[in-house]
Parts: structure tokens; sequence; C-alpha cells
């Protein structure tokens, strides 16, 4: 049997490293390792709370994933957590709910995958780590957050270490990645090779489903495939429990319920039939604690301890049509009323210091999409219209009852700023000052500055953007956060980083008690 690279990488064994490569040497040895199931995509751990969390795995055949737990890497006085069987329904993913875990500490987890028929037969270990949140009592904490990976032609270049980024945020040894949407790019086909300005060649790895839009089920997973065939982002995601929430891209750009393409690169045109499918890979390929693909909820709070709270929204399956967003009407807007009455209602709740919201889409800035808007302001500068009705409710809503230290992160723009939203310099006031802290992309295209509108009174106070429209990861304006709370004071401090982890920006902030 000869394999080129390029089939290998089609056949998902890339993931396994060598070993994969080993495959290729007929005898004794490898055909009993062939006999065995086999991880193909790394592990993954996400939606961690104080007694739970999800672990993420991939087969390449059916068979029965077994999660290893212990508080010692080297896994003595370890308990095994029998989870499900992978099979070709799920497309042989698979997630192990984890229950009653020790709150406030390191937990060392290894995946296997036993044999359906083989008795005995198991899959070579792959290790993790995650950390759970304190029960009680505060402790420092540190997170980072960011989103869009392979976007606007720019995917895995090995010739510049792949997604390395993600080394940079590695590094930080956050408790956990905010992942802020567009995680893939479904809708942004890649070549594998494209010209930059200064003469040199970007050479993308290219899988088939990574050649077109994706449309069907078995292209939208493929996108997330595509992804962990980078080795930085499965060793990052190893040691890093994720909280994901998605926004257009993992779908097609700029989408909303109902829209009916006019594009001739796509032949299913409901963009309704294609969110589905998208949704169901979503929910197959990341470590979300939802069980129910088709109904499950997207919006949902995570809680850290008593420091912090993360409530993350979903302003894409709620959306109304893109449109001049200038309405007066109730039925207007990006959150829908069930969210929005969760939102508020949890807010009022939460006795957590620190109220984090993970937004996938920027309140003040104007994102068009063509002549339409595509986020929640639409540049008049006036009282609040469309879809920033909603947000107005919202902010109101906190002021009156209450809810001190809201923080929002976004990603979206693809470039990293800081804005400070304040009620003097607003055409709406009723709302207690905030911050909203924008940044991103991991590896995609970089862009900006998008023109800020005044509704809500933000004032810039920092930003870095690249030199033109779709500057290409080689030339380094690729953006994370980083959040840190001290345990003892309770300070946030956010630092705004680029590609190699230097802090750009920092802003501490005091909590309002």
């Amino acid at each position: 049997m000869t394999l080129d690279r390029r089939t290998i990488l089609r056949g998902g064994l890339a993931a396994g490293g060598g070993a994969a490569l080993g495959l290729l040497n007929a005898g004794p040895a490898a055909a009993l390792l062939r006999s065995r199931p086999a991880l193909t995509h790394g592990v993954q751990s996400g939606d961690v709370t104080a007694h739970g969390a999800v672990v993420w795995a991939r087969s390449d055949r059916p068979a029965r994933m077994l999660v290893e737990l212990s508080r010692r890497p080297d896994f003595r006085r370890a308990w095994t957590v029998r989870g499900p069987v992978l099979t070709p329904n799920s497309d042989l993913t698979g997630k192990t709910f984890l229950r009653g875990l020790p709150s406030g500490e390191e937990l060392h987890y290894r995946v296997r995958l036993a044999d359906l028929d083989r008795h005995g037969a198991e899959s070579a270990p792959v290790a993790g780590r995650l950390r759970t949140p304190p029960l009680a009592g505060r402790r420092d904490l540190s997170f980072v957050w960011s989103g869009d990976l392979a976007g606007q032609g720019w995917g895995i270049n090995p010739d510049l270490g792949g997604y390395r980024i993600f080394k940079a945020m590695g590094a930080l040894d956050p408790d956990f990645f905010l992942c802020s949407g567009d995680l893939v790019y479904a809708d942004g086909p890649l070549t594998e090779s494209v010209k930059l300005p200064d003469g040199r060649t970007w050479r993308n790895i290219v899988t088939p489903e990574k050649a077109k839009v994706a449309e069907t089920l078995a292209e939208y997973r493929g996108q997330f495939r595509y992804n962990l065939l980078d080795e930085n982002l499965r060793a990052f995601n190893a040691r890093t429990p994720m909280i994901y929430q998605w926004d257009d891209h993992e779908v097609t750009n700029n989408w909303y319920p109902g829209e009916i393409l006019d594009l001739p690169q796509y032949t299913e045109k409901n963009v309704d039939v294609l969110a589905a499918r998208a949704r169901r890979a979503m929910f197959e390929y990341t470590p979300t604690a939802v069980r129910d693909a088709r109904n499950g909820r997207v919006y949902r709070k995570l809680s850290y301890g008593p420091s912090l709270d993360v409530f993350v929204l979903d302003m894409r399956t709620h959306k109304d049509p893109n449109s001049a967003n200038n309405s007066t009407s109730q039925k207007s807007g990006v959150l829908g009323a069930e969210q929005l009455a969760w939102l508020k209602r949890e807010l009022r709740h939460s006795r957590a210091t620190w109220k984090v919201i993970a937004a996938d889409l920027p309140l003040g800035l104007i994102v068009p999409d063509g002549t339409a808007f595509e986020g929640v302001a639409q540049g008049d500068n006036g009282k609040p219209l469309g879809r920033e009705r909603e947000i107005a409710d919202l902010l109101s809503y906190a002021k009156k009852n209450r809810v001190r230290n809201m923080v929002w992160l976004t990603a979206d723009v693809h470039y990293t700023a800081a804005h400070y939203y304040n009620p003097e310099k607003a055409a709406f006031k009723d709302f207690d000052p905030f911050w909203e802290f924008v940044t991103g992309p991991l590896n995609a295209g970089a862009f900006g500055p998008n023109e800020l509108e005044s509704t809500f009174g933000p004032e810039l106070k920092f930003r870095q953007t690249p030199p033109r429209a779709n500057t290409s990861p080689a030339e380094g304006f690729q953006f994370f956060g980083q959040v840190a709370i001290d345990g003892r004071s309770e300070r946030l401090t956010v630092n705004l980083r680029d590609i190699e982890g230097k802090s750009l920006h920092t802003q501490v902030l005091a909590p309002i008690r």
C-alpha cells in the first residue's frame, strides 16, 4: 500500500502524527495496530463547571469511548467513566458527560477506545487536562478569547508553523478558552497557494471539503476535521477546555433564519436547510454540554466560582433579517424574546462578582452587509432602533436591577479594540457604564477598522488594525484577548495580545460593590 501526504490527510490519519505514518510499514506489528481502534483528531474538553465537564473524541471506526480521570498526571488512583459508542451516525465523534467531579482542582484525563468485537482490544490513550472552578472561596482565574479560524482563504500553512497563535494562548496556561464564533469557515474555500503582496507564496493544506463551500452534512463535518489537522490546535485543546459559541461562518456569511441565497456557488439556496446541517456538525465536533443537536440551546451560562459567570449568547438563531435595521417594531432583534428574558433573569440572579457577556457580534461597531446592516448598530447615532432596541431594553433592565460589573467580549470584525460605553456621551442614557473588548482573528484575513456609532456612547480607548483589507496571517495581525481575575482583590485585567502573545493594551477594572 502506498499513500501520499494528501491521502493521509484526507483519511484523518495525520491527526495521529508519526503513529499514522508508521502504518505504512507492512508487518505483524502494523497489522496488530490496525486491528485496534484509533483516536483520529486528539481530545477536547469543554463547558467545565465545579462538578462537571464534557470530554470529546473521534474514532477511526465504531468503538466504545472510555475516559479515565485522576488528580495526578501519572494516573495513579484513577477512575474510569464509560462513555458512548461512537458510530457513523455522528461521524464517529462522541462526548462523555462527566458528573460528580471535585471542585477547584486540576484533573487529568485520558481517552481510550474499546473495540466492539474484540474484548480487550483498545486504542492507545490520548491525555488531556482540565481545571474545575471552586464552588466556594476565591482563587486566581484566567481565560483567553478570540474567534475566526481559516477564513478569507488563509488555512493551515505548514511553512509558517500552522495555527501558531494557539501556542501563544497555551503558554498563558488559561483555565479555559472562550471561542467567540467562526471556529470554521464553511463558506470559505481554500486553494493550495496564494500570492502575497511581498512576493511570497502562502501555501495551504487543502482537503476535499475545504475546496468548496459546505452544503451537505458531510461537508460541514469536514470543516471541523480540517482545523483539527493542526497540531498546535490539538495540543491546545488537550490542555485547555473550551466554551464555544457559533457565529455566521459556521453556516454561511452574514446568515439569518429564513434567508434564501442568491449565490452561484451554492446549489442549496435555503439557509434554514444549511443551518440545520451546520448545527448538527457543530454539536458533533465541539465539546459543548448540549445533548440534542436539533433543539438544544446554544445560549447558556457557565459559572466559574464566586468571581465569574459567563453568559454565552446566540446572536444567529433568533436574528431578524438584515435590513436598514431602523424598525420601531418589537419583533426586531438579535436575541429573540425568549433568550432576552433568560438573560435578564440570569443576570438578576447571578451572585458572581463579574458577569462576562460573550457576544458573537459587537454592540457599537457598524457591520454592513451590502446596503443592509449585519450587526446591532446601524449608524444613525440616535435613539435605539431595530436591534438596538433589545440591547437598550437589556441595559436599562440591568441598571434598574443593580446588575454590576458587566463586561462584553466579542470578536467578528478581525481586529482588536477596547470600547468604554459612557451614558454621558450616548443618545440613549438609561444604563450604567460598561466595557466591551474586541479581538481576533485567530487565523484569517485581518480587516478594519469599523466605525463606531453613538447610540450607547462608545468611546474608543485602544485599537490596532492591519494596513489593508484581508491582510494575511503572515503579516502578524492576528489577535486574542486574555482576562485575569485576581483571587484576593477580584480586580479584572484585560490584555489584548498579538499572535506572539505580546500585550498591546492592558485595562484593569476594579469591581463595583
